[in-house]
């Protein structure tokens, strides 16, 4: 009968991001790419919309709609609309398999704690799957760039994602000396877009328009050519629609915060990097994964902090589900990275 399933099942892939979720079908490639966002109910909480078509009604719903980001700095923050997404998604995934229990691996923050890995576990397990293994982001990634991670050479990972940065050193099929994970990533940033434009100009904007401005005009350091926006909001004082024009200045400056923070993590990490590891780091460089290593200029300015070369990964944002998928190819291998 396990045979059976097995022939009848198929293997799933999934990073479960704070700011999108990606599922890898083995065999197909990545199928699903959405963001993290649910639709639901407020007074039901069921659920009218997944993804695409949820984000679409962010800070435009009536009083009886609410949307809902269910998970949170990288965990689940709403068990039952998770798994409610999780299920919707991979329906979407298996629509046409009969009887499919499918095996999963699953993409979390390496400082991650059990009651988290539960879960997510368990969100896993309650969508009908067969076996459930949980993987670190930042090894996730490093498969998925194509390091391999068994071999006695250090390499070091920077995965910047929509709820955690995650700091790693990777050799031999573990983390050495312990990931660094801090609880800053592309929401904190959105954020800090929001607050410094209520405290300077007095204007009130959603989350969604400040991703549109750090993706338009943000950066980590200075630009050959400065660039500027025009925002509409909401005036604070007059409390009427407004127009502005700022410029990748002034997001640079109210991103300083943010995104020291994350440049004191990786240094952090890289004191307690052994010598012989840091040798590596340094002829190999350090790679940088998920979607916020897509901010302009985030390479130069950990090239400038650290004086190591610093490397973005080819199409970032996808690493980790990648790496999920090669570890569906062949689990065996990978199974001293799995937990």
């Amino acid at each position: 009968m396990s045979m059976l399933t097995g022939l009848m099942s198929c293997d799933i892939g999934i990073d479960l991001g704070t700011a999108n979720i990606l599922i890898y079908v083995r065999g197909e490639g990545i199928v699903v790419n959405e963001p993290s966002i649910v639709s639901v109910e407020s007074k039901t909480r069921h659920v009218l919309a997944v993804g695409h078509e949820a984000k679409e009604m962010v800070g435009r719903t009536p009083g009886e709609i609410v949307t809902v980001r269910p998970l949170r700095e990288g965990v689940i923050a709403d068990f039952e609309v998770t798994e409610e997404m999780l299920r919707t998604l991979l329906r979407r995934v298996i629509k046409n398999r009969f009887l499919v229990r499918p095996r999963i691996v699953v993409g979390v923050p390496s400082g991650i704690t059990e009651v988290e890995k539960r879960a997510v576990r368990l969100s896993a397990e309650r969508v009908n799957a067969r076996e459930v293994y949980l993987v670190g982001e930042p090894m996730a990634g490093a498969i998925g760039v194509g390091i391999n991670v068994h071999e006695p050479v250090g390499s070091m990972i920077i995965d910047i994602g929509g709820g955690t940065s995650e700091i790693a050193v990777i050799a031999l099929s573990g983390i050495v000396n312990g990931a660094t994970s801090i609880r800053i990533g592309g929401d904190k940033l959105d954020d800090a877009i929001v607050q410094y434009l209520k405290k300077n100009y007095n204007i009130l904007i959603g989350e969604r328009t400040a991703e549109e401005i750090k993706k338009e005009i943000g950066s980590a350091c200075k630009l050959d050519e400065e660039l500027e926006t025009q925002i509409k909001g909401r005036d604070l004082v007059a409390a009427i629609p407004r127009t502005i024009t700022v410029s990748s200045v002034e997001i640079r400056d109210a991103l300083a915060e943010p995104l020291n923070a994350i440049t004191e993590a990786v240094m952090l990490s890289l004191e307690r990097t052994p010598p012989e590891v840091a040798a590596d780091i340094l002829d190999r460089g350090i790679i940088l994964t998920g979607g916020g290593a897509l901010l302009r200029g985030l390479d130069r300015r950990l090239r400038d902090e650290t004086n190591l070369p610093v490397h973005v990964a080819e199409d970032p944002l996808t690493c980790v589900v990648r790496g999920t998928g090669k570890i569906l190819e062949n689990i065996a291998a990978y199974r001293k990275v799995l937990f």
